[in-house]
């Protein structure tokens, strides 16, 4: 295929983090505080975020339940140390971290945070459910509440074939113990910060909590600007049921004079070469050089998964590609109909195929330049400003006004 082509001779490609401003006014009188991560296993999205919640809080102590991050990843750390669990020491945990998911609660109770006076957890399990004093700060950036325990509790027993049996049984045994953790260790956060309206939500549903919320950072500077397109269609996202790549590719299936691209690996990869017509072409995994090209030149990106929040769509939005996404989750928020792209209803093939189409017939309303500037609100710079302003008011009321205060405070100054 046309679109389809070697990429040469563009850098490294390697992201350019921006320095990290002067923070040392961003103290706000309190001592070095500590950021509190569930795992490190590899650098993925919310390890993205711990990155720029260290430039932030530069001078922060890192503890995470594991630290298996390869060396070749771990610039992002800084240089820091991180402090870990037991479970590090366990037999197997570099491979086999999750099964010991029943342990982490009580390894995350472990640590001793007494030296601090703000505690940052960085949460999807169960970093949350640290233990603080009452005098100190227990900020919680909630990328989501455990899907697996609570929305997609029967979507994970399926998937798995966990429905039925002594493993089936043990699974949801599990589950109920960790939602029974979930909630109790709820109450032990001061403010809690969500990545989206669509995870806040979540929060308030599964906690009855009120969460603020500061977008994480997108690496906008990575994703240049690019006016002139080609004529492919392209989606990314990792090969798994949830992201519905398998509805892309059977909508491209019924319309055979359009070209789309497949960029990411996964189990669902061998499955859908099978499923793809000659117009879809799977690239599996490419490197960020590669990414990048084809953000640049495509032209729209579709989206087919209800994401908390979608980091790949406002990197299509960077390079001034439209979106055409299904209209549930996090999109909502980063994607402006009739201006950046395009939403659909249903998540199937024949709304995805009807908004492929409705997008042909208004394209030129779609103007790359103000795409580009909309993505750009998104950028890291904006979530280190936000987040330190977050943690400073925070600090503030806390020592100034009741606890229970300390988040309406918080809404009326942010």
């Amino acid at each position: 295929m046309d679109a389809v082509r070697k990429i040469e001779d563009q850098g490294d490609g390697a992201p350019q983090v921006a320095e990290a401003p002067d923070a040392s006014s961003a103290l706000g009188g309190y001592t070095a505080p500590a950021l509190v991560h569930d795992w490190l296993p590899v650098y993925a999205g919310a390890e993205r975020v711990l990155e720029q919640m260290i430039h932030a809080l530069p001078d922060a102590s890192i503890y995470s339940l594991i630290d298996y991050i390869p060396e070749e990843q771990r610039g992002f750390l800084q240089g820091k140390p991180v402090h870990t669990s037991f479970i590090q020491s366990m037999p197997f945990s570099k491979q086999l971290y999750r099964y010991y998911l029943p342990f982490a609660p009580f390894a995350i109770e472990q640590f001793d945070l007494r030296e601090h006076d703000v505690v940052v957890s960085s949460s999807y399990a169960v970093a949350k459910g640290l233990l603080t004093r009452s005098d100190q700060l227990h900020v919680s950036y909630v990328h989501s509440p455990m899907r697996y325990a609570w929305d997609l509790y029967h979507d994970y027993l399926e998937q798995s074939n966990l429905t039925r049996g002594v493993r089936g049984f043990m699974a949801r045994a599990l589950m109920h113990y960790m939602r029974l953790y979930d909630s109790t260790s709820a109450s032990r956060v001061d403010v809690y910060v969500a990545n989206s309206q669509y995870v806040a939500r979540r929060i308030w549903k599964t906690y009855r909590r009120r969460a603020h919320v500061v977008y994480p950072p997108v690496d906008v500077d990575a994703f240049a600007l690019q006016t002139d397109k080609e004529d492919y269609y392209l989606t990314m996202a990792r090969l798994v049921p949830y992201k519905r790549v398998d509805l892309i590719v059977e909508a491209f299936a019924a319309m055979p004079d359009k070209e789309l691209i497949v960029i990411g690996s996964g189990p669902e990869l061998d499955s859908l070469k099978e499923q793809a017509g000659p117009n879809v072409t799977l690239l599996g995994y490419q490197p960020d050089e590669a990414v990048q090209y084809y953000m640049q030149h495509a032209r729209a990106f579709v989206y087919a998964a209800e994401e908390d929040f979608g980091i790949a769509p406002v990197e299509a939005q960077a390079c001034g590609t439209p979106v055409i996404a299904y209209g549930r989750g996090g999109v909502l928020e980063t994607v402006v109909p009739g201006q950046t792209g395009l939403l659909y209803a249903q998540q199937t093939a024949a709304h995805i195929a009807d908004a492929v189409s409705c997008f042909e017939s208004d394209e030129a309303r779609f103007e790359p330049a103000q795409i580009r500037a909309h993505a750009e609100q998104f950028g890291p710079d904006r979530f280190r400003s936000t987040f330190s302003t977050l943690i400073d008011t925070a600090y503030d009321a806390f020592q100034t006004k009741a606890p229970w205060d300390v988040s309406d405070a918080l809404a009326s100054s942010l």
